[in-house]
């Protein structure tokens, strides 16, 4: 046999051998669903159990939510359908119930960013409740008491608030309930994951007062109920914990210095500095009679310094009330706290220098404790009560936390991180995740779920999914 022929071969040896370990486990692997029961999975949660991404829920991310990718690797094990109230088109907005369009990043003065998309949505409110119901159940906007409120559905309700354009689009009658819609169809298996909306609008407002956190009673008397009505008929499922909120990149994409060193002329930094003399004064004088402890004086003392980056004024309902002096309750930034993405405008327009940033646009150190001390608790509680019914349970707080690290999450020789736009994880919108990041929590949720149940559902590989799109 010539060199050349017996080379032949050898590549053909290696080349068949690798595609019997590329399908390897498709086609010899018998798969089960362990002590568990697939066949109705039903999916109940809030925008991250949907698939929204990008500020918007449509088409495409709908198809790449991780329950549906779930399911799809349960159907090995008896999973016989899942359906989803799909939108109308790729642009995801609900012009009747003013939702805007996704975003779509474009190269705007010679950066990218992202911006929402143009066009009319088509998706209206009418109502799309199928006979045969929606194993998807994610709820945009959803905090773990709507989940359980008469009328979430209703677009009479609207006005108020008091109802979800979400839902109202396929609620199976007015008055229903999401959970109730989920009982109708007497599901097998579900996955339980809410409570992100509980803090994420506190934060997202910046804990200015707009929005509040769910109290802790409220949401262990919702969580608990919940559980407890899904497995009334016997069956089992997984939750997930809440990732801390101040982790996304929304939070974390603004430096809390935003003002790099040698951005002001020095003749900059001398007029801003003569502008706050007279409130720094004010400041020694309220010391002086008491008023504030000399550690509060120098916190809100506001100097722009040379040559050095330096934070922005902002508001702080936090610190003492100085208004019969005269002097606001504002302070220079430190890197305690978080600015939120939003406030990138504002920076841009001169916030921040002669005109303080308002407080919905910043997150202070007591404010993210406040969001810190709220996870854990919400956190403690639905680890309680996984234990309480015997579900399985996926860590998606730790999740997040690992894609802070400097090496973040790596599949298949990809690293995915927290870095917005570039890190992989994380859409445009800087909460929700891509198609990719959608992929890797389906995996944790899979993996969670062969742990405690004894089945072997197949993971799927992140890197075959969308990541942001570039133009």
């Amino acid at each position: 046999m010539s060199k050349n022929i017996l080379m032949l071969w050898l590549g053909m040896f290696i080349f068949f051998l690798s595609c019997d370990n590329d399908f390897n486990e498709d086609i010899h692997t018998v798969f089960s669903s362990g002590d568990a029961n697939f066949s109705k999975y039903i999916a109940l949660g809030d925008s991250f159990t949907a698939g929204f991404r990008d500020n918007a829920l449509y088409i495409s991310g709908q198809k790449e939510s991780f329950p549906l990718m779930i399911a799809e690797q349960m159907k090995r094990s008896g999973c016989q359908k899942f359906n989803i109230p799909f939108m109308a088109d790729e642009l995801g907005g609900i012009p009747s119930a003013k939702v805007d369009n996704k975003k779509i990043l474009v190269v705007a003065e010679g950066s990218l960013a992202p911006v929402t998309s143009k066009g009319v949505g088509t998706t209206t409110l009418a109502n799309i409740y199928s006979k045969d119901g929606y194993q998807n159940m994610g709820i945009p906007g959803a905090k773990s008491f709507h989940l359980l409120a008469a009328g979430y559905g209703n677009p009479t309700h609207l006005a108020s608030k008091k109802s979800n354009p979400y839902f109202v689009r396929f609620a199976s009658k007015p008055n229903a309930t999401v959970v109730e819609d989920v009982m109708e169809q007497n599901p097998t298996f579900f996955s339980l994951w809410i409570g992100i909306n509980d803090i994420l609008s506190y934060a997202s407002s910046g804990g200015d007062g707009s929005a509040v956190i769910t109290d802790i009673l409220t949401f262990q008397n919702a969580y608990s109920t919940l559980v407890q009505t899904l497995t009334s008929n016997s069956a089992k499922g997984v939750v997930a914990t809440i990732p801390d909120v101040t982790d996304f990149p929304f939070f974390n994409k603004v430096s809390s210095l935003p003002f790099k060193a040698n951005q002001f002329t020095l003749q900059q930094i001398k007029d801003l500095n003569a502008s706050y003399q007279k409130y720094n004064s004010g400041l020694d004088q309220a010391k002086t009679k008491n008023l504030i402890t000399e550690e509060e004086a120098a916190s809100r003392k506001i100097v722009f310094i040379e040559d050095k980056a330096n934070g922005a004024v902002i508001i702080d309902k936090n610190l003492t009330n100085l208004d019969a002096m005269g002097l606001p309750s504002i302070r220079m930034s430190t890197l305690n706290d978080l600015f939120l993405l939003s406030v990138s405008t504002i920076l841009k327009t001169g916030g921040g220098t002669s005109k303080p940033i308002e407080d919905q646009y910043v997150l202070t150190d007591k404010e993210i404790l406040t969001i810190k001390e709220a996870t854990q608790a919400f956190n403690e509680t639905i680890e309680t009560v996984s234990k309480q019914y015997n579900l399985a349970i996926t860590d998606t707080n730790s999740l997040i936390k690992n894609l802070k690290t400097k090496e973040g999450i790596i599949y298949n020789g990809v690293s995915y991180t927290n870095e917005f736009i570039t890190g992989g994880f994380f859409s445009l919108d800087g909460i929700h995740p891509t198609g990719r990041g959608y992929a890797i929590i389906a995996n944790e949720f899979i993996k969670s779920i062969n742990f405690k149940f004894k089945s072997n559902l197949p993971s799927v590989n992140p890197n075959l999914y969308q990541a942001v799109k570039f133009p």
